[in-house]
């Protein structure tokens, strides 16, 4: 019965362990996911940026001339054509990346500075459900671009 015990156990723990080891990996994939969106604007990829969101995805554009709400894919595709259409290729700086996760989905913050004609300094918020991007927020601030 003590071998059974310590077994049990065992097997506990081991499943913690790897619980654990899922729940970061997890939350290291959207940081990733974030950090190729990112490159993906940069690059002038619509078709790659529009891959990440969901059918009912929302884009917060904060500042600038595309500002507004846009829901759904079909208008946040105008979007990024409008804007990547007007910037063309990008340098990508990217900054205080901040990443939270559950099994529910995981939420990537970070500073983002796209270089090129000028300087867009971005501060994003991306909120992902399971793989897909639901919520992005795009807020120009000028204070990150110094």
């Amino acid at each position: 019965m003590k071998a059974f015990k310590k077994s049990a156990l065992l097997v506990a723990v081991g499943l913690m362990s790897v619980s654990a080891f899922a729940a970061d990996a997890f939350a290291a994939s959207a940081r990733d996911r974030a950090t190729g969106h990112f490159e993906a604007i940069g690059k002038g990829a619509v078709e790659a940026i529009l891959a990440d969101y969901a059918d009912n995805a929302t884009l917060y554009w904060i500042g600038g001339p595309l500002d507004g709400v846009h829901a759904g894919k079909a208008s946040i595709e105008t979007v990024w054509r409008k804007f990547t259409g007007a910037q063309g290729p990008l340098k990508v700086e990217v900054s205080d990346v901040a990443e939270h996760a559950n099994p529910k989905g995981s939420t990537v913050s970070a500073n983002v500075k796209f270089l090129g004609k000028g300087t867009v300094p971005v501060h994003y918020v991306l909120t992902y459900h399971g793989d897909r991007l639901v919520s992005e927020i795009w807020q120009i601030d000028p204070k990150l671009a110094k």
